[in-house]
């Protein structure tokens, strides 16, 4: 019942938006709901759906020691990456999507590993290679991993397994250049705040397991605020 009024809320806000709220986004041509506003009437959702940043922004911010992108072009970084990592990872059964201040990555379970496994399968790897060249090319960024499963087995095994699998895809970024300091993981393992389908079927739970990366662009405006 919660969820339900929090996305409720959400979905009012926006709509109270309006086309006077839309640009144009500058490599498809589309309008959309300017990220500004997504920030002020969208962030309740998104925070509530994704849990914010993990361990806030200012602390992380301070660590990572990023210089931050300045406020006018960050939009237009964020299409230039989302349009990028589309193409990388195109065929590959990753969705990569805009959700106003963030990019979400989302790494289906079959494809980042194989079953009640958190080894990340080699086969996979090239597109993870793709995926840590972006955040290398694109550095003024927090990311976030998340690890999610669906409701089969016992709620600590699930919760291990979604920790253990987050951490993987995190590590293997780390690996291959990105920095420690800009990453964060945590599990939910099969908290029904965060299924996107149904676990009754077999697709629906295969939706449910699942990893995501939660790409936040940072402004040089929170650097100095976090200074």
């Amino acid at each position: 019942m919660a969820r339900r009024r929090y996305l409720t809320a959400a979905l009012a806000a926006v709509s109270l938006i309006g086309v006077s709220a839309c640009v144009t986004d500058p490599n498809t041509g589309e309008k959309k709901i300017s990220r500004t506003v997504l920030g002020t009437a969208g962030g309740a959702a998104a925070g509530y759906l994704l849990g914010g940043i993990i361990g806030g922004k200012t602390a992380r911010i301070a660590g990572a020691g990023i210089g931050g992108v300045a406020g006018g072009v960050v939009g237009y970084k964020m299409d230039q990456q989302i349009k990028e990592l589309k193409e990388q990872t195109a065929g590959s059964g990753i969705d990569v999507t805009d959700e106003g201040e963030y990019i979400k990555v989302n790494l289906p379970d079959g494809v980042t590993f194989a079953t009640d496994s958190s080894t990340v399968s080699p086969s996979f790897r090239a597109i993870l290679d793709d995926i840590a060249a972006s955040l290398l090319q694109y550095p003024d960024s927090l990311i976030d991993v998340y690890g999610f499963t669906d409701s089969t087995g016992s709620e600590s095994y699930n919760l291990q397994l979604s920790e253990r699998r987050a951490k993987a895809v995190a590590d293997y970024l780390i690996y291959k250049g990105v920095p420690a300091a800009r990453l964060a993981t945590k599990g939910f393992g099969e908290d029904p705040n965060y299924f996107v389908a149904t676990n009754d079927t077999d697709a629906g739970r295969a939706l449910n397991r699942r990893v995501e990366i939660k790409i936040v662009p940072i402004s040089q405006e929170e650097v100095q605020a976090a200074k």
